[in-house]
């Protein structure tokens, strides 16, 4: 838990592995996912490292396990999952492994080019058996008297001429061709003939009515048959060619009509042999898949695995004899021994006697930023790390976020309807967390929501929170302990009298509702001035608390990283504005709340007299004495302006202090560096004479990282201008920052009000026409009216509403509290994981 608050100790390793045990060894580190291995062969082609033709092999057995996956998903056969992660298999199970993995793609493939020739065959003889049958409507039809005359119109007087005198009076004979076509194509088929044959053929067609399966794809097509009757082999060779270049299939059909009978038999009988070797072709191809996929899954694992062990063992480097394998590598200080547990059961496991050698190294290297995180912590950790991840050991604003995101969040969002909605759809995706993860979808907004589960269930509980504060339930509000308000008007008065003002004087009987807003209030005609200036000031009080947290938080990186130079030069006074100022403003408003009211006896402290805390502060600012007029003064108590003039004086003097102080401390101890002789060695562990010296500002703990968490940067190499440049930029950036950002908090009143009075008009103009009808048809009427409003209600005011509150309070976070502390400029550990690796290669799958 404590590398929640700051990111883990991490140390650079050198690792000796003996050559046949690496394999086993890196395998246990993986399923260990605590090890960040460095490439020690930067300038070594990928294609020229010692493992690469493992990796090749592994690309390989990957590829023929992408095909059995697409083939299974083809013929819609369940994948069993069983959530297990096999363990890395040796390297000898490899040749197993592929193996297995060539019989099946062969047998496959095999399976599929039989299953093709044979679907081949059959749509020939299908598509012959309809041109047998359409043909012989064709044939009936022209055996008929009309014979003579469609072949008299079809060559016409002057082709009669050319066969010779002897020709007339005769029977030319006709030749024939029949095929199909594809239905689409059959009109741009026709014009051709007509075009290219001069109107000299005669062309039949119908339509095939059953769709027939391409063979090559398996899509489904549609086809029309036809067929061209003509003379001589000219106009024959002419069709043939028209037909071939539209891709039409021609058939023998034969002209006796005993002849087609008999075809016409042969080839339904041949059909009836193709179906049932068909049949018995699929179940073969179903068996073969359905054996292939219990085991792919798995299958996917131990290759993934392997390639990923042999990608790592490429980052090492080989000794001189070639026995031994170096490597480097980040790793927690906390889990070395577990680390080295690992190390030596890998050994065990290869049969190696040789024991690994785990060495701890210095180096001068940042390293990286590594949080242990839990299902419910992994969250909220994701949110900073979308800012930046947080530098070396800096303090990590995770921890802290858990409360304040969802509670600025419920400040903005306060209904303790929206609010159960959204507390209930998080609590149901954290009671079906499992099932719902195990579906693997890759819905990216869905993913989205998932992920966010535990954010979005204590979003919505806070807002249930806020909301009965807020006394606010889908615009309405709880009479739960009674209003302490009276109504001191006769029946007559009231119900003449559209609107009556209460007096707190007499009205009001002192006791303050228990928890939250009086219900009177919701029914008051000036409840939104009063909510207006009510919920101002808590945003105003939220923000400086947010902000003063965020500084003194800066102050556990200072400590940590011994910068006292930070601290005397910066957190001070950045302390000493903050409050002097603008938490000096927050202390007048609960001043004003106590000591202004109806029912005090002197008129000085009544509600008309309260001064305007925004016009006192304003005048404060800027020096400007204000007068009593009348009984009423414009202080709130006894040396007040006095008190004011000091503190903005201190404060204004804060300002050349954060600019000038670091940089003259600088400046100086470079000046007693340089009279300074010259030391016969260097202190490893920092300097810890001279906690002011710039040089080691930021200290070196754990490798020599330097980061100081937002204001312990180390400045050796930094030029003066650089500095004053530097500093001068963070101190503007601070000074109108706690203006802008204190304002920026007022997103929480204006976001609220909004959508307390979105609420209200959907309640009005919605809602409440329904519940105005009566009797059976009201009953319809609000039925169908509440539909409408549940509809709106969810979309508009807990999605769009709750969405826009969710932005908002990110940018409170990344800009106005993790401002004051938080540089974020580390890089994320990035462990060899099989865990990670797996997950990462199954998303890009889905994808």
């Amino acid at each position: 838990m404590g590398s929640l608050f700051r990111s883990e100790e991490m140390t650079l390793c050198q690792l000796f592995l003996q050559s046949e045990a690496a394999y086993a060894c890196v395998s246990e580190l993986g399923e260990l996912g605590l090890v960040q291995f460095r490439d020690l062969n930067p300038d070594v082609n990928a294609f020229q490292r010692k493992f690469v033709n493992e990796v090749r092999r592994c690309d390989e057995m990957e590829r023929k396990l992408r095909y059995l996956e697409k083939e299974i998903k083809k013929d819609g056969i369940p994948m069993l999952d069983t959530g297990e992660s096999p363990e890395a298999p040796q390297p000898r199970e490899m040749i197993d492994l592929e193996a297995t993995f060539e019989k099946l793609e062969n047998e496959l493939r095999e399976v599929n080019q039989n299953a093709e020739a044979l679907k081949r065959n059959f749509l020939e003889l299908t598509e012959l058996k309809h041109i047998l049958r359409k043909t012989q409507v064709f044939f009936d039809e022209m055996a008929d008297s009309h014979r003579e005359e469609e072949q008299v119109n079809l060559l016409g007087d002057e082709g009669i001429r050319a066969g010779g005198a002897g020709a007339q009076g005769q029977n030319l004979k006709l030749g024939f061709v029949a095929g199909v076509i594809l239905r689409e194509r059959l009109p741009a088929f026709e014009r051709m003939l007509w075009r290219a044959c001069r109107g000299n053929v005669f062309l039949r067609q119908a339509v095939i009515d059953s769709a027939l399966e391409d063979p090559s794809n398996g899509d489904k097509v549609y086809k029309s048959v036809f067929i061209i009757f003509f003379q001589g082999d000219q106009l024959k060779t002419r069709v043939k060619k028209i037909c071939e270049g539209f891709r039409a299939t021609l058939y023998p059909c034969p002209e006796a009509p005993t002849d087609r009978r008999e075809m016409a038999m042969g080839v339904m009988t041949r059909i009836e042999d193709l179906n049932t070797v068909l049949g018995q072709t699929q179940d073969h191809r179903h068996r073969v898949l359905v054996a292939a996929a219990k085991n792919l899954k798995n299958w996917f694992v131990k290759v993934r695995k392997i390639k990923a062990i042999y990608h790592t063992l490429n980052l090492f480097n080989l000794d001189v004899t070639q026995k031994c394998l170096i490597a480097e590598c980040w790793v927690p200080l906390l889990d070395i021994e577990t680390i080295q547990i690992a190390l030596r059961r890998g050994t065990e496991r290869s049969g190696s006697s040789v024991p690994p050698i785990l060495n701890r190294m210095e180096t001068f290297e940042d390293p990286p930023t590594y949080n242990r995180t839990n299902k419910f912590t992994n969250a909220f950790q994701a949110l900073i790390n979308a800012y930046g991840v947080a530098s070396y050991r800096e303090m990590n604003p995770a921890p802290y976020t858990i409360i304040t995101f969802p509670f600025l969040f419920a400040v903005m969002f306060g209904d303790l309807g929206h609010g159960a909605i959204m507390a209930l759809f998080g609590l149901w995706m954290v009671l079906k967390e499992k099932p719902l993860a195990a579906k693997k979808t890759d819905n990216e907004i869905w993913n989205i929501f998932f992920g966010g589960r535990y954010i979005i269930f204590l979003m919505g509980v806070f807002s249930m929170y806020t909301g009965f504060v807020y006394n606010d339930i889908f615009s309405k509000s709880l009479n739960v302990f009674g209003s302490t308000w009276s109504i001191n008007y006769n029946t007559s008065t009231v119900m003449t009298n559209k609107a009556l003002q209460l007096d707190p004087a007499s009205d009001y009987d002192g006791t303050p509702y228990p928890i939250g807003l009086d219900p009177v209030w919701q029914v008051s005609d000036n409840k939104i001035i009063f909510l207006n200036a009510y919920k101002m000031k808590i945003s105003i009080i939220f923000g400086v608390v947010h902000m003063l947290f965020g500084v003194f938080v800066g102050l556990f990186n200072h400590r940590y990283f011994k910068n006292k130079l930070a601290i005397y030069c910066e957190f001070i006074p950045q302390v000493i504005f903050l409050v002097f100022l603008f938490s000096y403003m927050t202390i007048l408003m609960f001043i004003k709340w106590v000591k202004y009211s109806a029912t005090n006896e002197e008129t000085r402290f009544q509600p008309a007299c309260a001064p305007s805390i925004l016009i006192t502060f304003i005048n404060m600012v800027l020096f400007k004495s204000v007068e009593q007029t009348g009984e009423c003064s414009p202080f709130m108590f006894a040396g007040q302006q006095g008190l004011q003039k000091f503190l903005v004086i201190i404060a204004l003097i804060c300002v050349p202090w954060m600019l000038l102080a670091k940089p003259i401390m600088i400046m100086r101890s470079r000046k007693e560096a340089a009279h300074q002789p010259i030391a016969p060695y260097s202190n490893e562990n920092g300097d810890a004479e001279g906690a002011l010296n710039p040089n080691n500002a930021a200290g070196a703990p754990a490798g020599g990282a330097q980061q100081g968490g937002g204001a312990g940067h180390g400045h050796d190499n930094e030029e003066m201008s650089e500095i004053f440049i530097h500093q001068g930029i963070h101190t503007i950036e601070y000074v109108l920052g706690s203006v802008s950002h204190t304002a920026s908090y007022l997103r929480l009143w204006a976001l609220s009000l909004a959508h307390a009075q979105l609420a209200e008009v959907l309640w009005n103009m919605v809602l409440k026409n329904g519940l105005s009808q009566g009797g059976w048809i009201g009953g319809i009427a609000l039925w169908a009216i509440f539909g409408f409003w549940a509809v709106l209600t969810v979309g508009i005011l807990v999605l769009m509403e709750g969405l826009s509150a969710f932005l908002h309070t990110l940018r409170l976070h990344w800009v106005e509290f993790q401002s004051k502390f938080y540089s974020g400029l580390g890089y994320a550990f990035q462990p060899f994981s099989f865990e990670l690796m797996l997950e990462t290669s199954s998303s890009s799958t889905e994808e």
